[in-house]
């Protein structure tokens, strides 16, 4: 059920990522808008190495088109403005919602398993994470093995009863 949550909720990181990129481009006046925000949209599967990658052809589109001008620079700012807040205000929130993890966990969690596995680490940061959060659910505690531990056949009234026969 989460991994299911976990990729209805890429599907709507590409879609609002590539939707915010598109009307941000346009606004800005960037040719083969649609091509890059989609590129962008795309990237988000993988954090930050992804929005690293979708760079490259923005800036070049941008270059081309406008030079080293006033509008190169607007382009880029407001594709790192867009990259910021993805990275760092919707992914955490929003799945943080949708696998059940709190945002801080899933930072955590693309910086643990980014510094162990690298690339793949932070491709699949959230799954695991959501892994590891669902088998420390299913990991038994202390109070249910107390309880699996007692004999269910005894109860107090019978103790006590007992007690009071051995008395007399």
């Amino acid at each position: 059920m989460q991994i299911a949550n976990y990729v209805r909720g890429k599907v709507t990181e590409i879609f609002i990522v590539g939707s915010v990129t598109y009307v941000t481009f346009i606004l800005l006046g960037l040719q083969y808008s649609a091509l890059l925000s989609a590129l962008v949209g795309i990237s988000v599967l993988i954090p930050y190495i992804g929005a690293a990658v979708a760079t490259l052809p923005i800036a070049l589109v941008a270059y081309f088109q406008f030079g080293w001008g006033l509008e190169f620079g607007q382009v880029l700012i407001a594709y790192g403005i867009i990259q910021a807040l993805d990275g760092n205000v919707l992914v955490p929130l929003m799945f943080s919602e949708v696998v059940n993890l709190h945002p801080v966990a899933i930072i955590l969690a693309i910086l643990v398993f980014g510094g162990v596995w690298g690339f793949w680490g932070i491709f699949f940061a959230i799954p695991l994470a959501t892994l590891v959060q669902a088998i420390i659910r299913a990991w038994p505690r202390d109070e249910e093995l107390q309880v699996s531990q007692e004999d269910p056949m005894e109860d107090e009234p019978l103790q006590s009863a007992r007690g009071e026969i051995s008395q007399s």
